[in-house]
């Protein structure tokens, strides 16, 4: 039987974030990344939305180990929720695992996942796949492209980068490594497409940097800038904005001051000075604070959202204050966002965001950087991922321009036979979403989130009705109204229609429960939808008592 080198995305294709990548070559498997995404408002009640690892799961006997690129939520969040149902070793380099190990503290698993700690540029052997960590730069510490050498051929998965020659945290971007890396020979380069319609480069960190310290320096009031947790070159240079104004920088929430702790931990930010306790700056005047905050996306638990509308404890914002928002908007999240800057402006704060400043880059590569890229690598096959449909057809024009001799689009669920032969979708596997509901981990479609979301949107009707064996109502049926609009007699209208329809059944139906239930049931949504045009999720409760005699 032929050995196949088999690429099979589960998550990240064909959208932004929640990656999982899965390699297969004889039978052997290995996951590149395993992240999640954030509910939306179709989604009600969920915060954290994951891909389903159902296809590998069913291999976990054959699978070596889950191998992390870097730290961002979208590429390694999945790990402390999906990892009992995979069991396998992880590894990351030093920054990667530590803000794992924290992840896999708060749900009390650091004792069990097996977490091994891989150093900047080293290497893992997992069966058939020799795997070197080849750093980049991107807008996280120690982000890690993959070079996974098989014996039909070597993959190079980027993972998420940029070409930033002055990323102020990390190494700079190494380009005589990705041409000596294409000089050996690439068979495929599994590629971010994020910014792919963005013609140009994405921009240095160091020149957000240059702009954040001119503008901060206009301000009289406080200030308050808030931008992705995770990126610690971002903090860094808000720290040090805050140092040459003679402010205090402050640290606003709680993933914010984890990931410093990280950071820390593993060599990074250890230069700046202290930074204040958010408890202990409302007493400095208010040209001598900078806050660092959480909740750029406008979530509503960051601390932006609570700051705008008075309800953190510690810190207050008021006329003659600014608020920078030093982060791009990521799409879906443009409602919130506007309830956010609502919020500030009537509190007379002044907003500024990267469409009235030149506040933030992207870490991801636009298309002079991509071209770049395949200059160097210059592989056989081009598997263009992390980006909707529309970046990653875009994305595999692009490789053809360049002359990438076969590129293949990947969606979640394809095959793709990498070797030997011809690359193509070879067949297609489950890959639905898993929705994280409390603390259960239920499918997308499941009947609860199905039922939750179409009382959102028709409300919630509840009859409850007691009967005799014979079916024969003892008393006038209850109705409760959850979110259904009332005219006025609604819940009697229904009474009376439930009546109606009871007296007029044959003894035999009313003698039987679920044929009574329907009954009922159809009975009052009838009455609701010629009333008020909605379609209530309706519960019918039968209580059976016995007849009198």
């Amino acid at each position: 039987m032929t050995k196949e080198l088999l690429f099979v995305p589960l998550g990240g294709a064909g959208e932004i974030g929640m990656n999982l990548n899965v390699f297969g070559y004889d039978d052997q498997w290995i996951i590149v990344d395993l992240g999640v995404s954030f509910g939306t408002p179709t989604l009600p009640g969920i915060d954290l939305v994951m891909p389903d690892p159902s296809f590998i799961e069913a291999r976990r006997d054959k699978l070596l180990g889950i191998v992390l690129t870097h730290a961002h939520e979208d590429h390694l969040g999945a790990v402390p929720h999906l990892w009992t149902r995979l069991r396998c070793p992880v590894y990351a380099t030093p920054f990667t695992a530590g803000i794992l190990r924290s992840k896999l503290s708060e749900v009390g698993l650091l004792k069990e996942v097996p977490l091994i700690e891989t150093p900047l540029g080293g290497r893992v052997s997992l069966g058939p796949f020799e795997i070197d960590f080849l750093t980049l730069t991107h807008s996280i510490a120690e982000p890690s492209a993959l070079v996974i050498r098989t014996p039909v051929g070597t993959v190079f998965h980027t993972g998420d980068w940029k070409i930033d020659p002055d990323p102020l945290i990390g190494e700079p971007f190494d380009e005589d490594a990705l041409a000596r890396l294409g000089e050996e020979g690439v068979l495929a380069m599994i590629c971010d497409s994020t910014n792919v319609f963005n013609p140009s480069a994405s921009g240095s960190e160091a020149d957000v940097r240059r702009n954040l310290l001119e503008l901060v320096g206009k301000e009289t009031g406080r200030v308050a800038i808030t931008s992705f947790a995770s990126n610690i070159a971002r903090l860094e240079t808000l720290a040090e904005v805050a140092k040459a104004h003679d402010r205090h920088a402050v640290l606003v929430g709680r993933s914010l001051r984890r990931n410093v702790q990280v950071a820390q931990a593993t060599g990074y930010l250890t230069h700046l000075p202290p930074f204040i306790d958010e408890a202990d700056a409302g007493f400095l005047p208010r040209d001598k604070v900078l806050y660092i905050c959480t909740g750029s996306q406008g979530e509503p638990r960051g601390a932006m959202m609570r700051i705008a509308s008075g309800d953190h404890p510690h810190v207050n914002l008021a006329d003659g204050d600014t608020v920078i928002f030093s982060s791009k908007i990521i799409p879906g999240n443009e409602l919130a966002l506007s309830g956010l800057y609502n919020s500030l402006a009537k509190r007379g704060v002044r907003i500024i965001t990267e469409k009235d400043e030149f506040v933030h880059v992207s870490g991801h590569p636009g298309r002079e950087e991509l071209s770049r890229m395949y200059q160097w690598i210059r592989p056989e096959i081009a598997v263009p991922v992390h980006g909707e449909a529309r970046h990653l057809f875009e994305h595999a024009d692009l490789a053809h321009e360049l002359q990438v001799p076969r590129c293949v689009v990947p969606a979640n669920g394809t095959v793709i036979r990498l070797a030997p032969g011809t690359a193509e979708i070879v067949d297609r596997v489950k890959a639905g979403r898993l929705v994280l509901d409390g603390n259960q981990l239920v499918a997308e479609d499941s009947t609860s989130i199905v039922e939750r979301r179409r009382s959102l949107h028709n409300g919630h009707l509840v009859i409850s009705i007691a009967a005799d064996d014979e079916g024969r109502l003892l008393t006038d049926p209850g109705v409760t109204l959850f979110g259904v609009p009332d005219p006025g007699d609604l819940a009697e209208d229904i009474a009376d229609a439930i009546e109606a329809t009871v007296k007029g059944m044959p003894r035999g139906q009313r003698r039987d429960d679920e044929t009574l239930r329907e009954a009922v049931r159809i009975a009052a949504r009838r009455v609701v939808r010629q009333m008020t045009d909605k379609k209530p999720v309706t519960d019918v409760q039968i209580l059976r008592l016995p007849s009198q005699s």
